[in-house]
């Protein structure tokens, strides 16, 4: 697990190491253990080292034996040792013991189709020194992330933003439609991030570039959504615990401590419950807790911790136990609006101080079905609303003011299909946003919806409509907020944060299930559930599902309710002419007085905050001492290269 980074040339122009070192220098809480690096005319690799696997030889960048390609790497291959012994076998001389060097072999025997055979969470580049291309990959599920510019004359990359925004050709704009969307989902844009010019590459794609050559984006991986109605309910629940139980065994490769996020809640219990079969000594287990009891879930994780006799460490916040706004949101990365990132960083330095990996439970919702948005939409889709009617809460909902009880749900009503779904998913709606934008902001949003992303994969879906619901979640909200949430708080921590439910073998599976086992008389996860009795309590297994929740509505109404109009009503915020300060302070006060707009106000929050810290400030040089020197090389040598360098 590291932070990687890198600059090819697109135009010929040299490459320039100094600007790699200076985005590495930034990212040293994803790698404190080493640094490494590598350059030649056309290329600048680098890296910051986690030492998790092959901690002796496991260094980067990482080549194979002739010198011809290299590779930084952020992330895990759970079976790198069944590709090793394959790769021996054809003939490849390995001189690591660990997952990094396998990639590399692996694309001499593939080329780019290499990623096909990776089971694992991974963002790498490739650099192929004879065909002077640059080959980049992100995992299928995006647990790992890959921000990326094409600036003309080179393409530039690395596992945050923020680092980014050091480098001279680099314009710190913040893109508008990706406010837009940030506002509306909580997040930024599958491919495109807060700031104007900066992508992401998207989970289960290529990315390939080198001088002379345009900058292509190529997807490798996607899930079909395909039941099996042919299958009985015992062979799905059999086959879930066998893949269950191997995807954990892979995961807890490690040459480190090992622990797990511990929420009590089914998915986590699951991965805790197989982590201990066939063990003797105790699991380290994780959790985190709320002063205000309707919150937390800790007496759950007690419970299960005590069931299965785990070494168990817990936290219970109080307001003025938080870490400092700033801090969290200087820990972002990007602008974020899901404030469950407080609690995930809290529990990550929690679990930092005993172990360097944990395992969690991510992903059980969206494989099963386990969102409360599933059972509403099915139960809106039962009401079959008339068109008539439709059209007259339409009339009622735009002849009713901002802020009046039972606008929202006229509006509502008044949709239908999957207009109406994403308007119920939806933070602020479509009215509601030209309200929040300034006119200059609107100007630009203009003929944009920040839904068109979620209807394509909608319609990709085919199928069911729970199944549809599924994979839009899976390409949509797991990446750009549950994993982007765990990543970044975690790896602020320097922790390694896995994700078992998320090996591409379970997710195929799983999307083979008939939606009738998944969603059943109101329940979801019904047959991850089954799979579970046994081995589970009871009580753990059919308790009511409770979201990883904050208590900000409480918290901005007493301790944190200075911080709103502090912030989001002061004239930096006012100077900064994105979002309408008239309609900001209507949405505190209808806060103040009762009305729950908590997520709403803490994304806003976190945009300003994020904005003054990285927007505001001026960017640090980018520039360091002369790498070759320090190594002894001489200046320009043809791949030099300076790996497991430790700082």
């Amino acid at each position: 697990m590291c932070g990687i980074a890198g600059t090819v040339s697109l135009d010929g122009s040299p490459a320039r190491l100094d600007d790699v070192r200076a985005i590495c220098a930034a990212m040293v809480h994803r790698g404190p253990d080493a640094a490494g690096f590598l350059a030649d005319a056309d290329v600048a690799l680098g890296m910051r080292r986690l030492s998790i696997i092959d901690l002796a030889t496991g260094a980067q960048p990482v080549r194979n034996e002739d010198g011809s390609i290299w590779i930084v790497y952020n992330g895990e291959i759970y079976n790198f040792k069944e590709l090793r012994a394959e790769l021996r076998r054809r003939g490849h001389t390995l001189s690591t013991s660990g997952d990094t060097e396998t990639i590399v072999h692996l694309y001499e025997e593939l080329g780019p189709r290499c990623v096909d055979r990776l089971r694992g969470m991974f963002a790498f580049a490739i650099w192929d020194a004879k065909k002077k291309l640059l080959v980049a990959a992100r995992d299928r599920l995006g647990i790992k992330p890959f921000y990326y510019a094409d600036t003309g004359g080179r393409l530039v990359f690395a596992s945050e933003l923020r680092p980014l925004l050091s480098l001279p050709d680099i314009e710190r704009r913040i893109d508008p439609r990706a406010v837009c969307r940030l506002v509306t989902s909580l997040a930024t844009p599958e491919s495109d991030s807060i700031v104007a010019g900066i992508k992401k590459l998207p989970p289960g794609h290529l990315l390939t570039a080198g001088p002379g050559r345009d900058v292509r984006i190529e997807r490798y991986w996607d899930v079909t959504f395909a039941p099996e109605y042919d299958r009985s309910e015992r062979y799905f629940v059999e086959r879930l615990k066998e893949l269950l139980s191997e995807s954990v065994t892979l995961h807890l490769e490690s040459d480190v401590p090992l622990g797990a996020f511990l929420s009590g809640g089914i998915d986590s219990s699951a991965v805790v419950a197989t982590m201990m079969a066939g063990r003797t000594d105790p699991v380290k287990t994780f959790s985190i807790g709320f002063r205000e009891g309707v919150y937390s879930e800790a007496s759950y994780a007690r419970q299960v911790a005590s069931h299965f006799g785990t070494e168990h460490h817990e936290v219970i916040l109080r307001p003025d136990d938080l870490p400092a706004l700033d801090d969290i949101v200087s820990r972002l990365d990007e602008p974020f609006g899901d404030a469950s990132a407080i609690p995930t960083y809290a529990v990550s330095r929690l679990a930092a101080q005993h172990v360097k990996v944990v395992l969690s439970g991510d992903g059980g919702d969206e494989l099963f079905a386990g969102y409360d948005r599933y059972f509403v939409e099915d139960r809106e889709r039962r009401w079959r609303v008339p068109r008539p009617a439709r059209w007259a809460f339409g009339m009622l909902a735009r002849a009713m003011r901002d802020g009046m009880r039972g606008r929202n749900f006229a509006r509502h009503v008044s949709l239908a299909g999957w207009d109406r779904y994403l308007d119920g998913d939806a933070m602020f709606s479509a009215d509601a946003r030209q309200r929040l934008f300034q006119p200059e902001i609107l100007a630009e949003l203009r003929g944009y919806d920040p839904a068109d992303q979620q209807r394509q994969y909608l319609a990709r879906a085919n199928g069911d409509w729970l199944s549809a619901l599924q994979y839009l979640d899976l390409k949509s909200y797991l990446p750009l907020d549950i994993l982007t949430k765990v990543d970044r708080m975690s790896m602020a921590t320097s922790l390694e944060a896995r994700v078992p439910l998320l090996d591409h073998h379970l997710v195929e599976f799983a999307a083979t299930i008939p939606p009738e086992l998944k969603l059943r008389d109101g329940s979801g996860k019904y047959i991850f559930k089954r799979a579970m009795e046994g081995i589970l309590p009871s009580e753990i297994i059919h308790r009511p599902k409770h979201g990883f929740e904050v208590p900000l509505e409480r918290w901005f109404r007493d301790e944190l309710s200075a911080a709103l109009p502090d912030v989001l009503l002061s004239e930096t915020a006012r100077r900064r002419g994105v979002f309408n300060p008239d309609y900001v302070a209507r949405l505190i006060e209808q806060q103040r007085r009762g009305r729950p707009l908590y997520l709403q106000l803490w994304t806003l929050l976190t945009f300003e905050l994020w904005c003054r810290q990285t927007l505001d400030r001026p960017a640090p040089p980018a520039t360091t001492p002369d790498v070759f020197a320090e190594a002894g090389w001489p200046s320009g040598s043809p791949l030099a290269t300076l790996a497991g360098r430790r700082d």
